[in-house]
């Protein structure tokens, strides 16, 4: 009896030790290591990371009390890895913003979706318009449009529109095939005239427009 005691002790898991700031802070700094992130984008990470030992523990028996409090001291030390790694340089929204922005605008994005795109990612308001402007110009300049109907091209062609259009696609019903380029433009956030503008454009001068993007 006493030997069966003893075995399905020490059967019985060890509770595997909570995060700690050495932890997570070594955590933080190897993904930064492969990855380019927000403070936003960091903090999930790492929250992430904190939820797997909760789940972890709860399963060993661990009280909701305990892992309650644990979780509190740990958002705490997120919040302060979050800082260093902002102090050091490590952590940049607005140069991941201006690195994003021109790098979802060469995938054909409109400055919308990149907006929301980034938004998304946790970069404020003023952040994300400084970024946006510097990379991609002033929303009213001509960098801008250039910028914005470059990625409509990029658009078209993915979706065989207007100059990308095939050569044996029906021609029967040119204004309803119009308006249904207009409204793929239009769900990807492209406005009227630089859809317009997209669609007119001849094969020779879009493919030119879309090569000096990609290369910008």
């Amino acid at each position: 009896m006493k030997l069966w005691h003893s075995v399905s002790m020490s059967a019985i898991p060890d509770q595997i030790p909570p995060p700690t700031a050495e932890t997570l802070r070594e955590a933080a700094l190897r993904h930064l290591a492969r990855f380019a992130a927000t403070e936003q984008g960091l903090a999930q990470i790492l929250d992430r990371a904190v939820m797997r030992w909760a789940r972890k523990y709860a399963s060993q028996g661990g009280e909701s009390e305990q892992i309650e409090a644990q979780r509190t001291t740990c958002r705490a030390m997120i919040n302060a890895i979050v800082g260093d790694m902002r102090r050091i340089g490590a952590l940049d929204d607005a140069a991941f913003a201006r690195s994003r922005s021109k790098t979802l605008t060469r995938t054909g994005r409109s400055r919308r979706a990149v907006a929301a795109s980034l938004a998304q990612k946790g970069i404020d308001a003023e952040t994300l318009g400084d970024a946006m402007e510097e990379a991609l110009g002033h929303r009213h300049d001509e960098s801008a449009r250039e910028h914005e109907l470059g990625a409509a091209l990029i658009l078209a062609r993915k979706r065989r529109l207007g100059p990308f259009r095939r050569e044996d696609a029906d021609e029967t019903s040119g204004p309803e095939q119009h308006q249904r380029a207009l409204a793929v433009f239009a769900r990807a956030g492209f406005g009227r005239d630089v859809a317009e503008q997209a669609l007119s454009l001849d094969l020779s001068e879009a493919e030119d427009r879309v090569m000096a993007l990609k290369s910008s």
